[in-house]
This record gives C-alpha cells, structure tokens and sequence, in this order.
C-alpha cells in the first residue's frame, strides 16, 4: 500500500531519471504497462518533465503497439517488464534493455534513446500542454492519437471528485485499464485528487471484483456494463447474499446501460448504479446521473457545470438544432474537449468547428429538464426500409432475454436496403437457440426492428476497457454473409 506522498516522491524521482534518459520537454515517452502504482508513477514523472505520456496497454499485439510507436516517434519507450509478462515481451522484442528504477515501487525496462525524435513545442498554459496521448480505434478501428491538455484531465479529475462526493475514508476500485480515458481521468486522477484510496487492479475478473466488494472494504466501483453483467451472473449463480454494505456508490460508463442490467445490478449489490456519457475526446466525461438525484431509467444524467452541448437535426444541413425532446446529433463545448487528434489536423477538423464545438458522433435527446439520453451512435444508425433502428433499443430487449448476458447490435447493408444483425453471449450454463432469442424478441420490437440473424458467441470481442469492439462484428456480419453462410 502506498500513501500520496509516496507516490509523489517516486514520481519525482522518475522525472529526475527520465531527464538524465534525455528525455525533453515535449517528447513522446511511451510506456507500455498495466495498471499499477508504477504506472502512475511514471505517468506523472513523465508530466514533470513537460513530456507527452503515451499510455498503451501491454495486452495490444505487437503490430498494433509498432503502429502507435511509428506515429508518435516517442524519445523513449518504457515497459513494466516486472509487472506484466505481456510487457515484459514487448520490452524483449524491443531490446529495452535499460533500467529506470521507480524507488520503493519497481522498475521500467527502457528502450535505447530515439535521436530522430523531434519535441513538441512547450506551452506554459495547461490548456495548450499535452499531458496524455491516448490512442483510440472508436467505431472504425482505425486509431487515432488524442491530444488530451493538463487543463482537460484537470478538469474530469476535479469534478468526478466532486461529483462522487470522494472522501479519504474511501476506496475506489480501479480496474478500468489507465491506458483508457475513463480508468485514467475519472477513476485514476479523480480518485487521487478526492484524497481517496485507489484499488489498483491490472486485469478484469468477476471474482475479483467480488473479492474487493467483500474482503477488499471497496466503497465505490466503476465499470463498464459488461464487466457489472458478469459479476451480477456470478453472485445470482452461488445463489448467496454478499455483504456489501460498505458499497456506497456504484456508476457506469463507456457503453449503453439497458433497463434489465441496471435493475439486475441495483438489487444485487443495494445502491443504485449511476449511468454516464461520454467519449476519449472529451477527456471523457460529459454527463452523468448525480449522487442526490438517483433515476430508475438509463439516462446518463445532467450535463457537467462548465460543459456546454448541442443538439443538432441531422437531416439539416445548416446544422440547427433539432426540436426541443428530438434526437439528434450531440455536440459538446467545454475544458474536456480534447486539442485535437495528433499529426492528424483534417480528422480535427472534421469534428472540431471553428467555434470548438466538438461533434461526438453519438444521437441523443433531452428531457424539458435537462436529464440527456444517448439513443445511438449517427455511423452505428441502421436504416432499415427507411425507418430508424437504433442499435442500443434493441440490445436491451435482447439483454433482458433471461439467458443472455450481453449482446451487440450493428448494421448489415444489402442491395437497397439494410439489415440488423445480433450478436449475443449466454450466462454460464444457459443453453438457448437463435430461435429462442427471435421469438422472444417478436412481441417486444416491431418488425423492421427485428434482426434479420442473431447469432450466439461464446464471448464478445471486447476490448481491454470492457467495450465491445463492434467494426470487428460488423465485419463478420459482412464477411459471413457474403460468404452465404
């Protein structure tokens, strides 16, 4: 266990190594790790030093690790080979065979020093200093590096503190992968900003989160919904109540929450699970349901203080806002928006406007009193003999369906027309058939709503972050279907 003032030291003594590493103000230091009190170490020796934090998740695949090493050019590359064997055989394929100790905590094993590294300028205002690269794939999969400021991590830190009513008696269990958005800014920084404990945890299990929530004296959790089904089917299978009356707040991100997971999850665990919204490129945070004012629906909640948003009709060209209670296209202002995507100034400029208005991509509406509901992604709206279906509607009825854990909805396109497609993975022990799951879904959804395929998977593919990696599925729709399968 590590107090503050422990990490503080170690992360000074980081910036000092890293400065005789030669690493500038400026640089791109790539660390390559998995979540651990190192890892913060490092990321915040790193911001010492003016440098950029390029934060990777050891469990990525060579190629895709190469592919951000050859767009950022970082000075150095820094592996957690003593934390993590995945790290430890990128360091080896890497030949990072120099040490830099992080007192009282580990080492990182460093890679030989890039002399075709050109700095960044050095800005003294945080708004324009980068302090984290963040590699995202969104709905594409294509990745692009998000220049995330000082002033934007700040920022989330500052109000998910505030938001969550931290306190030092509490601890917060952090096992959303820090080389994420929503683990780094929200659970990571926030936390340590409230002067709360951080329960770091390297790599997602149902078990594990049990153990934390009953051995642990966990007080607050935060996940993705697929992480919170998986530890609800564990308790509802040993068919016993867990104690866990030291939770006081459970909340949820990073993925569209369904009415039967959160009714499941609250009767579970006792304390209501707080929906949020947001994206890598607002640092993440835009909207979440606040502590005093709990709902029994899945809005994401009031929008944070200081954020502003939009509302647009995506069938206007001049971009007006749609009317008031209508979906449309969300767009966000405010000191989360990130600075841009990184050696990338079209993809920036194709969803920053002059005015800073950030466009997510993502459909919303909101109610008369300001509460914001996400009804789907505009490149993830299928539409299907010319009415809208919106992936999300159909995942939760698909997800209340007694057998399933959780499902993703994409879009088929065939000639003049376009098609829904289901994937769906079981609870444990539950045998159910793509006909069992459509006729279920008969009564509950109207016709052009209905998948035209559902097919079951032993798992989804999800990322290390929990979120369902849906351009991979919407590949294999594609791909099986054209192969007539």
């Amino acid at each position: 266990m590590w107090s503050h003032a422990q990490l503080a030291a170690a992360s000074d003594a980081v910036a000092a190594a890293l400065g005789q590493a030669g690493v500038r103000g400026g640089d791109r230091v790539l660390i390559v790790g998995e979540n651990c009190a190192a890892l913060l170490a490092l990321l915040f020796g790193v911001a010492q030093r003016d440098a950029w934090a390029v934060i990777v998740n050891a469990r990525l695949s060579a190629r895709e690790i190469d592919a951000v090493a050859e767009h950022c050019n970082p000075r150095r590359m820094l592996f957690l080979a003593d934390i993590s064997a995945e790290a430890a055989a990128h360091a080896q394929r890497q030949v990072a065979d120099e040490l830099l100790e992080i007192p009282g905590i580990g080492r990182a094993s460093m890679s030989a020093r890039n002399e075709q590294c050109l700095p960044e300028p050095v800005h003294d205002d945080p708004a324009l200093q980068v302090a984290a690269l963040i590699y995202t794939s969104g709905t594409t999969g294509d990745p692009k590096g998000v220049m995330l400021t000082h002033r934007n991590l700040l920022f989330i830190a500052r109000l998910s503190s505030a938001l969550r009513k931290l306190q030092p008696r509490d601890r917060v269990y952090g096992v959303l992968p820090i080389s994420h958005v929503y683990g780094l800014a929200s659970v990571s920084l926030g936390t340590l900003f409230g002067g709360a404990s951080l329960v770091l945890e390297p790599r997602f299990s149902a078990a594990g989160m049990l153990a934390a929530l009953t051995e642990g004296g966990v007080t607050m959790l935060q996940g993705v919904p697929s992480m919170y089904a998986k530890l609800v089917d564990l308790i509802e299978a040993g068919g016993v109540a867990v104690d866990t009356s030291r939770l006081r707040a459970c909340f949820v991100g990073g993925a569209p929450l369904d009415p039967e997971l959160k009714a499941r999850v609250e009767k579970v665990l006792g304390v209501t699970l707080h929906n949020g919204y947001g994206l890598t490129e607002a640092s993440p945070t835009i909207s979440h349901t606040r502590l005093n004012a709990p709902r029994t629906d899945c809005a994401v909640g009031s929008v944070l203080p200081g954020v502003e948003i939009r509302i647009v009709d995506v069938r206007d060209p001049a971009r007006r806002e749609a009317a008031a209670g209508e979906p449309g296209e969300l767009w966000v202002r405010g000191p989360n928006v990130m600075r841009g995507y990184y050696r990338n100034p079209a993809a920036t400029a194709r969803v920053i406007d002059a005015q800073g208005w950030l466009d997510t991509g993502d459909l919303a509406r909101r109610d008369a009193d300001g509460t914001l509901f996400i009804v789907g992604r505009t490149k993830e709206l299928i539409i299907r003999s010319g009415f809208n279906v919106y992936p999300p509607e159909v995942e939760a009825v698909l997800n209340s369906y007694p057998g399933v854990t959780h499902s993703a909805v994409v879009g088929r396109a065939v000639p003049g027309n376009e098609e829904v497609v289901a994937f769906v993975e079981l609870k444990p022990g539950t045998v159910a058939t793509p006909a069992d799951i459509a006729a279920y879904l008969r009564s509950r959804l109207a016709p052009y709503k209905q998948p035209a395929e559902i097919r079951v998977l032993p798992s989804l593919p999800v990322a290390a972050n929990g979120k369902v990696l849906k351009h991979r599925l919407a590949g294999i729709a594609t791909q099986r279907h054209s192969a007539g399968e």
